[in-house]
């Protein structure tokens, strides 16, 4: 089949830079999100994210005509939708967090009714497994007069899969290039027609398998990171009470050629880390022990580094009786979940820095370099350069070991690093 327009609905991270690659290949790219303030930026030829490379891109794309963003669906050839899938609201007594898969469901919906026989549909949005084929259903609710896989397999009117994206921040111009697919389709032809979409701009290998695979291919991905990440991190905390350096220890560990330990940090963070293992856990909550436990381990480690930053406050104290805590300044380095981004989400420094706050005792500094302005509820007056904080501060936390960090470890005051960038 060949492609001449492309919609992709949720203009985000995932959903813009992809809407850009179409683009660069001189295909019609419609450009969906609900977001007007994000619609009419694009349309101006900015982005409204921090990624590399991608400003150039958008600013080409809609000069030459090639993208175009609105609020509502239009008719194309093929729908790829990345939307959020983020936790429901409404579960806090629930002992594992649910899916709320609402974004899919009223993107699923909306597209529904620009359908014609012949069309693609394909889910990128990290979800469940089962969920491609929930919304193929919702999709047959819609528009009873097209069949779907789910009842008439190859046959059908509309083909849908499921392609999740799997790139880091920072280079997803790159790797949404040059990075292998994995494309689940819910039938053969399904599955064949989603790689020749992806084939217009995608050097590496495009993997076929059923959609339910690939759904849990993506979260086993992360899970599987997760999990590593709970032992690198629990490990920093065992050092700690036994006054080892973790950093040298695991760099010792990893000259095995066997072993290869990542390294601790302050929890973990990011829309896909954090999350994608809670979705198999809610799967089978009754045989994912070590999945959840190490979600556990990694969601308490905040708590402890806000510990320590009260240890640190009570260790000044001690040594200087005569000076007050609402004296104290703490500095609080990086607010991202990753280095050398502006993505918040998820973010354990961002509950670190929550708690800090709550305590309502030092002064809080807060120096991020790749954000202009904090995000809602906090004061941005809270939001300072480098210089200042490792200046004035009596306490410094390092959150996040972005490059402007690097070899330039505050000359005084009490250090709580917990990337090891400053562990010399």
């Amino acid at each position: 089949m060949s492609f001449k327009k492309v919609s992709v609905i949720g203009l985000g991270y995932i959903g813009l830079p992809t809407a850009a690659m179409f683009a660069s290949k001189q295909l019609d790219v419609i450009g969906i999100d609900v977001n007007i303030d994000i619609v009419n930026k694009i349309n101006a030829g900015e982005i409204h994210i921090v990624e590399p490379k991608l400003d150039e891109m958008i600013k080409g794309a809609v000069e030459n005509g090639f993208l175009k963003a609105n609020t509502s669906p239009k008719p194309a050839d093929a729908f790829v939708i990345a939307v959020p899938t983020p936790f429901l609201q409404d579960n806090s007594d629930d002992e594992i967090p649910r899916p709320d898969l609402n974004y899919i469901h009223s993107a699923a919906k909306s597209i529904a009714n620009v359908l014609k026989k012949g069309d693609l549909v394909i889910l990128e949005s990290t979800s469940p497994v089962g969920t491609t084929e929930k919304m193929a259903s919702w999709m047959e609710e819609v528009r009873p007069d097209l069949s779907f896989p789910q009842t008439h397999g190859d046959d059908s009117d509309i083909r849908i899969a499921y392609c999740p994206e799997r790139v880091i921040p920072g280079n997803i111009v790159s790797e949404l290039v040059t990075n292998d697919r994995i494309i689940g389709g819910m039938t053969k032809a399904c599955s064949k027609l989603a790689i020749d979409l992806y084939k217009i701009f995608v050097k590496g290998e495009c993997i076929q398998t059923d959609a339910r695979t690939a759904e849990m291919s993506k979260l086993t991905e992360n899970a599987s990171r997760d999990v590593n990440i709970a032992f690198a991190n629990e490990l920093s905390i065992i050092c700690n009470s036994i006054d080892i350096d973790v950093w040298e220890l695991i760099a010792l560990a990893n000259r095995h050629p066997r072993v290869n330990i990542l390294q601790p940090g302050p929890g973990v963070g990011g829309h896909c880390i954090a999350v994608d293992p809670w979705f198999i856990v809610s799967s089978a909550p009754q045989y994912a022990k070590l999945i959840t436990k190490a979600r556990q381990v990694n969601d308490e480690k905040p708590g402890w580094v806000v510990n320590e930053i009260k240890l640190a406050i009570n260790n000044i104290l001690k040594m200087d009786p005569k000076k007050s805590v609402s004296e104290l300044k703490i500095a609080c380095y990086g607010l991202s979940f990753k280095p050398n981004i502006d993505d918040l989400r998820e973010s354990p420094s961002l509950s670190i820095v929550n708690q800090v706050l709550d305590m309502n005792l030092a002064e809080v500094m807060l120096v991020e370099p790749n954000i202009k302005k904090l995000p809602e509820n906090y004061d941005d007056r809270l939001l300072i350069n480098f210089e200042t904080a490792s200046s004035t501060a009596d306490i410094h936390v390092l959150l996040v070991d972005h490059d402007e960090f690097k070899g330039l470890c505050p000359s005084k005051g009490q250090i709580i690093d917990t990337r090891g960038c400053w562990s010399d």
